[in-house]
């Protein structure tokens, strides 16, 4: 009697033991190809990134704002050079561009870098006004026959290799924009994206 109680107390075990216990088939897990990139590698580069106590962070996006949106982005912008980041960042009279300068003015203009798609004669006179202070400009005047557009592209390029981190500001019909982010991505670069819409 007493061996068929601790058969069934055993068995009673088990049970309890399968209720609490989760189940993962082998098969359905992912597997790791002998040619793909070493994602625990990039993991770390990434963990890194974001352990550095100052980091090169871009700040692009949208032109087309409202005036909430840019108030975030330049108060983002100005806690994040308080904290002893940099922000890389281009020009613009309105939107992502022009808060991040703001607000990087605001805190330290010597933690700001603006680098132009073309020239500042290039750039409308309300760009070229807030530009006035900013000790760190660089100009493309190579760039000066190019379209705006294609400027630009190359301009977010040129930002995104300059930094460790990568903020963007956009929506989802931002093809410019997504193009950035994908680039960003390619070179391994920590990224936040916001969308606007």
């Amino acid at each position: 009697m007493a061996d068929m109680t601790k058969i069934l107390m055993n068995s009673e075990d088990e049970a309890k033991e399968k209720q609490n216990s989760i189940v993962v088939p082998v098969d359905d897990m992912d597997t790791v190809s002998s040619n793909s990139p070493n994602t625990v590698d990039e993991l770390a580069m990434e963990l890194a990134t974001i352990k550095q106590p100052a980091k090169r962070i871009a700040i692009i996006g949208s032109r087309n704002l409202p005036i909430t949106h840019q108030q975030m982005i330049e108060t983002l912008s100005q806690a994040l050079v308080m904290q002893g980041n940099t922000i890389i960042t281009s020009g613009g009279s309105s939107g992502t561009n022009a808060a991040a300068i703001r607000g990087a003015m605001k805190a330290n203009p010597e933690k700001l870098k603006v680098i132009l798609p073309q020239t500042i004669g290039q750039q409308p006179s309300d760009v070229q006004n807030q530009l006035i202070g900013v000790p760190n400009i660089v100009e493309h005047p190579d760039r000066a026959m190019m379209t705006l557009a294609d400027a630009s592209r190359v301009c977010n390029r040129e930002i995104i290799d300059d930094c460790n981190q990568v903020i963007c500001f956009l929506s989802h019909t931002s093809k410019t924009l997504h193009n950035a982010v994908q680039y960003a991505e390619e070179g391994h670069k920590v990224i936040t994206v916001f969308y606007l819409d």
